[in-house]
């Protein structure tokens, strides 16, 4: 399992009965989380003090409660990276903390790189990992089909001194970018996908990842440079386990240029004690 276990700015604070209770800073907030089905343990202080709570409607959907005042939007820190949060609808907060384990990963990569790596962000949200590569000094390319999450990213940017960085935003579909960038002959040293289990384009385009992530990895082969750095896939989809994004890069990317393939669930400590809260798989490929 790949634990996102270096945060001091983020914590699970206890999981349970479908729900999570997360510090966020100095901000507590209650979520729903479909994988903790055991039963809460309300022991931390912290269930005095939550901020607020989201709660799913049966109608679909769902609803923050503020129960404290909050500010508009705040900031965590990750290590040397920081970036915005605040509550959103579909009880989300703008940032994925269990990626951070997959952002240690990517730095590493790029640190053994003997030049400077392009790397090709896919349903790339508000930048986290945009964030991240080019913190370590890679040039990225941000796609992602929602304006505003790619603002955000801007503004994450900007956040972590990185303005200036080589990172191109791009509003589209990413399959079709993907494809219109092999036309172009565009190539990368590395690729991550963070795709939605469904979610349609700028365009009104649908996206089922079931059908289209295959599609999605094969046509995204013809842009990966020569001697490629990496490659990431990472579902939050409970009917794709690791073995099947690893069988998914074995048949794909290292068919073509070998290398190493490995695929994980990804999790967060739960404190205090020896649990860790799933939060989806990962599948890793590396030269």
């Amino acid at each position: 399992m790949y634990i996102a276990d270096k945060w001091t700015d983020f914590e699970v604070l206890d999981a349970g009965s479908g729900r999570k209770l997360e510090r966020w800073h100095d901000i507590v907030l209650l979520r729903p989380d479909p994988q903790a089905i055991w039963p809460e343990e309300h022991t931390h202080p912290a269930w005095a003090h939550v901020h607020a709570v989201y709660s799913r409607s049966d109608a679909g959907g769902g609803d923050w409660e503020f129960k404290r005042s909050l500010p508009k939007r705040w900031t965590v820190r990750y290590g040397d990276l920081q970036f915005y949060v605040k509550p959103m609808g579909f009880k989300h907060t703008g940032l994925f903390p269990e990626q951070a384990a997959n952002w240690d990963w990517m730095r590493q990569c790029i640190a053994q790189s003997d030049t400077q790596p392009n790397i090709l962000n896919l349903f790339a949200y508000t930048g986290g990992a945009t964030v991240a590569c080019a913190a370590q000094g890679a040039r990225v390319t941000h796609v992602d089909a929602a304006r505003g999450m790619v603002q955000w990213a801007g503004e994450n940017m900007e956040l972590n001194g990185l303005a200036d960085a080589p990172v191109r935003y791009i509003i589209d579909d990413c399959l079709k970018f993907v494809q219109r960038e092999a036309r172009r002959g565009k190539r990368y040293d590395a690729i991550l996908m963070d795709p939605p289990s469904y979610g349609r384009g700028p365009g009104g385009e649908t996206w089922k990842l079931e059908d289209k992530l295959f599609e999605l990895v094969q046509a995204s082969l013809e842009i990966l440079s020569a001697t490629p750095l990496f490659f990431l896939i990472n579902s939050y989809t409970t009917g794709l386990s690791a073995t099947v994004l690893e069988n998914l890069l074995k048949m794909t990317v290292a068919k073509r240029f070998g290398g190493h393939t490995q695929a994980a669930e990804l999790g967060l400590p739960i404190t205090p004690g020896d649990r860790i809260l799933p939060c989806g798989t990962s599948g890793r490929w590396q030269r």
